[in-house]
């Protein structure tokens, strides 16, 4: 759904061999799988279902293979969704996937979250290596994984907008990230290299 094309040309530039699939075999076969996503929670996690990719998902997840998600595709790593209706998602990460507040503080927030924002990745992050101490990511989101104190096992990148959120996880072979690196220029570029990097060691 979504950003398919955009982020398989910026692995390509990478010298990632990509192939955009929805065959149960090939996605089995994978030495790694990226799951990008514009669009709404149910919807995604409906494809995933119609098209026969959920069980082969989940034993790509248990063979300890890697998987990075990318917005609505980082979402469904979660337990759930709150977007039109309650939503089960992939259910490897715990917690809710909830819409910002349309007030925070007594000031109003702009909904969706859109445009770039500074992220603060957590020490030792292998997502976010080489990268700046703060660096710029481009967001286009209206719900989010609140941060709270749970988080602290896979939350690798916190951004603070209406609250801190998780902006990024690590989690054994799990990776994801709720902002665009496709459109994020040489910042996103360097994090994709290294999710490459890591699937080559």
């Amino acid at each position: 759904m979504g950003n398919i094309r955009s982020l398989e040309k910026a692995l390509q530039h990478l010298g990632a061999n990509v192939e955009v699939s929805s065959d149960p075999q090939k996605i089995s076969s994978a030495d790694a799988i990226v799951l990008p996503g514009d669009g709404a929670f149910g919807a995604a996690m409906q494809q995933i279902k119609q098209r026969g990719m959920l069980e082969p998902l989940q034993k790509f997840h248990r063979l300890g293979k890697p998987i990075l998600g990318i917005c609505i595709g980082f979402q469904i790593l979660f337990e759930e969704s709150t977007e039109y209706g309650t939503h089960n998602g992939l259910n490897w990460l715990p917690g809710s996937i909830e819409k910002f507040p349309d007030e925070w503080k007594s000031e109003r927030v702009t909904v969706p979250h859109m445009g770039w924002e500074t992220v603060e990745p957590v020490t030792g992050s292998k997502l976010f290596a080489g990268l700046p101490q703060n660096p710029w990511f481009y967001f286009v989101h209206s719900y989010r994984r609140t941060y709270t104190d749970d988080c602290e096992d896979f939350a690798a990148a916190i951004c603070d907008y209406a609250g801190d959120f998780v902006a990024a996880i690590e989690h054994d072979n799990l990776w994801g990230v709720q902002f665009h690196p496709e459109k994020s220029h040489a910042t996103g570029l360097k994090l994709l290299q290294n999710f490459i990097d890591f699937i080559q060691k």
